[in-house]
């Protein structure tokens, strides 16, 4: 019987949280930016945003090239040039320098995004998968977290440049200590061609597949709801109740992810876990349109949508069973997910000032029925193939 290697999970997860801390150390600390930058003005922006800018391009390519290059080699490669990069941005160089580096560093945010859960898959044994992946779900969450608790407080002693050191060195430490855990096994698949035209073929396999884009088409409604709910939502919370909301809201979400949808995923498909999380989402969109702000509601949001987040990365091994078709499917997700991290917060932002705080229970209910509806017929689609 195969067993589970939980302390090489752990490490895969690990090099999750550095990869989330990619997009983070810049997010959770740009309003140190301009200080640094004075001349720059509205092009600071793109020192966050360049990362999820090349996913949305490259995010398919990305599974493409980790499963030709293998996906040990892959993984490794996108930690070292990661910490390569977090060093040379530790010593504040010129913007366009430091831009140059940030979309290197989108290739290496891919590369890791699109190995780790593809490994994990593959080294768990089939009982264990759900709540390994559940556990890689929380990867962005936790690693925001970790910011707000140990980054932020390391910035104000030291500066930015010791947080940009802190990561470097913290991505260095996983690449050795993965390179030699992750040396005897043997999970690659033959390489496939890599070209424009393989790209493209690619991207048709996968959007044509119901198994294959199914959880990546479920993720862009998840994504374009979570950081736009987490950006627009706390002026419309009461002033006193706003920070302990906001920061209850990511741990509501992970900790339901892990107990709630861990046992759900023991007994259902992670598909339908995804559908129960976005039900329970829109109809907390309903209660959040009557009260508006409603602590309990937010609360109520979170744990919802913690179902959707931990189940959206089982599904990827239940509906695709080789390393190639995973890394796929990861790759569309990481596509998908820079998607609707990018339309969700300025759609969200207009329709609110457009319309007041309506706008927000309207717009992000319709975005997780039309998430449930997009499962429910892809799932058709696969009963009928």
């Amino acid at each position: 019987m195969q067993r589970t290697p939980w302390g090489l999970v752990l490490a895969l997860w690990g090099a999750g949280l550095g990869a989330a801390a990619q997009y983070g150390k810049f997010s959770a600390t740009f309003d140190q930016l301009p200080a640094i930058y004075p001349d720059a003005g509205a092009a600071l922006g793109f020192v966050v945003s360049i990362v999820g800018l090349l996913g949305i391009f490259f995010g398919v390519a990305a599974g493409l090239m980790v499963a030709r290059i293998r996906y040990r080699r892959a993984l490794l490669w996108a930690l070292w040039a990661g910490a390569a990069l977090s060093a040379f941005q530790a010593f504040l160089p010129p913007l366009p320098w430091l831009l140059f580096s940030r979309a290197l560093e989108g290739l290496s945010h891919l590369g890791l995004v699109v190995a780790a859960p593809t490994l994990i898959a593959q080294i768990c044994a089939p009982k264990d998968r759900g709540l390994a992946l559940t556990l890689w779900g929380t990867f962005f969450g936790v690693a925001f977290a970790v910011l707000a608790w140990a980054g932020l407080p390391l910035v104000a002693w030291q500066g930015l440049p010791a947080l940009l050191t802190a990561h470097a060195l913290y991505m260095a430490v996983f690449a050795l200590y993965l390179g030699t855990r992750l040396s005897a096994l043997t999970l690659d698949t033959p390489a496939s061609a890599l070209s424009p035209g393989q790209i493209l073929r690619d991207h048709l396999t996968i959007y044509r597949s119901p198994a294959i884009s199914a959880p990546a088409i479920g993720w862009l409604f998840y994504t374009f709801c979570f950081v736009s709910i987490l950006t627009v939502l706390p002026s419309f919370i009461a002033e006193d109740s706003r920070a302990f909301v906001m920061g209850a809201m990511p741990l509501t979400s992970i900790l339901i992810s892990m107990t709630l949808g861990v046992a759900l995923l023991r007994v259902i498909s992670a598909v339908s876990v995804i559908l129960i999380g976005f039900a329970g989402s829109a109809m907390t969109m309903i209660w959040l349109w009557a009260i508006p702000g409603d602590p309990m509601g937010c609360l109520m949001l979170a744990a919802t949508m913690g179902l959707i987040q931990g189940a959206s990365f089982a599904a990827v091994p239940q509906l695709n069973h080789t390393p190639a078709t995973q890394a796929q499917a990861n790759g569309a997700v990481a596509q998908m997910g820079n998607v609707g991290n990018t339309l969700g917060t300025p759609v969200m932002a207009m329709t609110s000032g457009a319309i007041g705080y309506a706008g927000l229970p309207l717009l992000a209910g319709c975005a997780f029925v039309l998430g449930g509806c997009a499962h429910l017929l892809l799932a058709r689609r696969r009963r009928h193939r």
